[in-house]
């Protein structure tokens, strides 16, 4: 069930699905980096982390993969839901104008013998 300024079309869904899916892939991979090399400095430095067990080191691994996604593709969406605003803005101030031209030319072909 769609609600009151949900997306109108498949198409719609689709294209938001598709921006939040690259925002949460390429998050995940650039905080999958930042997490790694988090943990190469820990294993390097560290006693206590080289102590952790190879679970908890990958559930910290995830962990950052995870905030990394969710974060890049809540982004990606509000770029997008911003976008398509603006176009809808765009098409609406158009259709306006055009609007108020067609009833200005209407509105003057009955005044030629002034």
């Amino acid at each position: 069930m769609r609600h009151h300024g949900s997306l109108d079309t498949d198409e719609d869904a689709n294209a938001a699905f598709n921006e939040a899916a690259k925002g949460a892939v390429s998050g995940a991979a650039r905080w999958g980096i930042y997490s790694a090399l988090l943990g190469a400095a820990g294993v390097a430095f560290s006693p206590a982390y080289r102590g952790l067990t190879i679970q908890f080191k990958v559930f910290m691994q995830m962990s950052g993969m995870t905030l990394g996604g969710w974060i890049h593709a809540d982004h990606r969406m509000r770029e997008h839901e911003g976008r398509v605003r603006r176009e809808r803005r765009v098409a609406r101030r158009i259709a306006e104008m055009e609007k108020a031209e067609l009833s200005h030319e209407v509105g003057n072909t009955g005044k030629k013998g002034r």
